[in-house]
């Protein structure tokens, strides 16, 4: 516990990039919701989907940083790496409009990010 509570004063650039992840898949939950109502929703949907998948990227650097230079744990760079599939998996299927899974994977994404954003 002593050690979790050390790394999280030791990394904090990676409690931020999880949160900025978290922050950007709500918001595109909220963008797909003004896609169905406006006229701008398709656009700010689009753009939400390059931010969110930036702060995905940007999840992997901080980990890596907060391991490799950081004498950080290893755990975190698999987390982040693995969060890299389903994130481009949701890109695909977003630009491929296959709803029935593209939002579903929404949803468990949102879940994954705010759980990692918990335990960091």
């Amino acid at each position: 516990m002593a050690t979790q509570v050390t790394a999280q004063r030791r990394f904090p650039f990676l409690r931020i990039a999880i949160a900025l992840q978290t922050l950007t898949i709500f918001l595109q939950a909220v963008s797909a919701g003004l896609l169905l109502t406006a006229s701008y929703g398709e656009t700010l949907h689009s753009a939400g989907a390059r931010v969110m998948y930036g702060a995905s990227m940007l999840y992997v650097l901080a980990a890596v940083l907060a391991w490799k230079p950081g004498g950080g744990p290893l755990a975190p760079v698999w987390h982040a790496s693995g969060f890299l599939v389903p994130a481009s998996v949701q890109v695909v299927l977003g630009i491929a409009h296959v709803p029935s899974v593209h939002l579903p994977l929404g949803v468990l994404m949102f879940g994954l990010s705010v759980l990692a954003l918990v335990r960091r």
